[in-house]
């Protein structure tokens, strides 16, 4: 009983809180980008997560027509501070009064009846739970890639996004750049025959941690950061969660390192792998479907991490430029020819197939001096409009996409279902190098063939640390 009333009375507040923290004080219609903005087109996002890679994503996100940004959620109070700064900067700009709170528990945040939609920008162990209670408190979601950091993660949350009918994007930008989608275009309408191999270079698997440990800095709550992680090994070290500095402004000098440790994430499989393997699935119509058989590096002599797909088709992750061998890209080949695609470049072998506008510059190939001075020009601009806080006058397409997709209540170009395929994917190659044999994988059933020891493995599903639960 005493139980029970603890509950009522957390709902009673819960509810009365959210009616209080609606007043937030933006105007009823206000302008961007040159664009008056009705209250109706407006749709307002909470940040959970203020690294910096959310500083990025909401630069891109500021540019978006009818998009405000009320509040913010991190375990470091400095990142905190800095996220609202640049937030409210970006606000005076705009004419609307500065407003955005911070918080060091995300279910703070979700309680907001004021926030249409948050993005999910933490580490990845973090992006289940996170997203999953977004989804039930009624918010759409953006959520950084990969999905998930275990399988059984992706399948949960696929099956809460459809149950709760939530619009759920997958921060898997090239989804949404133009050289990709003319990649997948071409293979999709056999422009270059029947694909017979997939050469996609992402990077290595990820390897034990091996960071020393370091005191916890009193701006961290580090025990908040780890969250649901129960593996004893895990303890703090800068690299993990990457300082900064208010005065002096100072920013990360690095990438979170936790993605490159098998304790805390999957490595160049998953973070590279959620973006090069995901267009190879897309291209062949393997989204929500993946490969049947997992080949490790090494095993008989495998010369790459191979994966194979029912339909006979072959994909390695190798080099896809012999002169270029840590290059991220893909390259198609198939039967009449082949194709190319990395980030800001796209070629075939039959050179009429690409337009010119999008073959952009072959990873390693110099730039002129015309070019250069152009190229850093352009850097120096972005950058200065990051530091400041500045819209640009071009929305990010993969932002303006899930923006476009919340209001339309249509799937989005990365939806939770095509995040979670290739989340399964980066996974099941990382538990085939950690058994250092093959794995077979139904993609129908979504289950293992014949193998315990596969099923039982941390990155299908691992106990959660209590009180934590999915």
């Amino acid at each position: 009983m005493k139980e029970s009333s603890n509950q009522l009375n957390r709902r009673k507040f819960l509810g009365l809180s959210a009616l209080g923290l609606t007043g937030l004080t933006i105007l009823p219609s206000w302008t961007i980008n040159g664009i008056k903005v009705a209250p109706s087109d407006r749709v307002v996002l909470g940040f959970i997560g203020a690294g910096r890679q959310a500083l990025s994503d909401f630069t891109s996100f500021s540019s978006v027509p009818g998009v405000q940004v009320a509040a913010v959620c991190d375990v470091d109070t400095m990142k905190q501070v800095r996220f609202k700064q640049r937030v409210e900067e970006w606000q005076k700009k705009l004419n609307v009064s500065p407003r955005c709170d911070m918080y060091e528990q995300y279910e703070e945040l979700l309680e907001r009846r004021d926030i249409d939609a948050v993005e999910v920008v933490t580490p990845d162990h973090w992006h289940a739970l996170q997203t999953i209670h977004a989804m039930q408190a009624g918010k759409d979601v953006y959520v950084q890639k990969p999905l998930a950091y275990t399988i059984k993660e992706g399948l949960v949350m696929v099956d809460v996004a459809n149950k709760n009918k939530k619009v759920v994007q997958v921060g898997s930008q090239q989804r949404s750049s133009k050289e990709f989608q003319k990649a997948i275009e071409l293979v999709r309408n056999g422009k270059i025959g029947h694909i017979e191999k997939i050469y996609a270079k992402v990077g290595d698997p990820p390897k034990p941690l091996d960071l020393p440990e370091e005191s916890v800095p009193g701006n961290l709550n580090f025990n908040l950061w780890m969250g649901p992680l129960n593996d004893p090994n895990i303890h703090y070290h800068p690299d993990l969660c990457p300082p900064i500095s208010l005065e002096p402004a100072e920013q990360e000098k690095l990438w979170g390192a936790w993605r490159w440790y098998r304790e805390t994430g999957n490595g160049f499989t998953a973070d590279w792998g959620a973006h090069m393997f995901d267009i190879a699935q897309a291209a062949i119509g393997m989204d929500g479907s993946g490969p049947a058989e997992y080949i490790p590096k090494g095993y008989n002599g495998t010369e790459y991490l191979t994966f194979k797909y029912l339909n006979g088709i072959v994909m390695t992750e190798q080099p896809y430029l012999e002169d270029q061998p840590s290059a991220q890209g893909i390259k198609f080949i198939g039967t009449n020819g082949w194709i190319e695609v990395a980030r800001g470049y796209l070629n075939a072998s039959d050179a009429s197939l690409v337009p010119e506008e999008l073959a952009g510059r072959r990873p390693g190939q110099r730039m002129d001096a015309a070019a250069r001075e152009q190229f850093e020009k352009e850097r120096s601009k972005r950058r200065a409009e990051q530091r400041e806080g500045l819209a640009f006058e071009i929305s990010s397409p993969h932002m303006q996409n899930f923006i476009d997709s919340v209001k339309s209540r249509q799937k989005p170009i990365a939806s939770i279902e095509v995040g979670c395929s290739t989340n399964t994917l980066c996974c099941l190659g990382n538990i085939a190098t950690e058994l250092k044999r093959p794995v077979n994988w139904d993609p129908a059933t979504l289950r293992f063939v014949d193998d315990k020891e596969a099923a039982n493995h941390r990155l299908y599903h691992y106990e959660y640390r209590r009180p934590y639960k999915l």
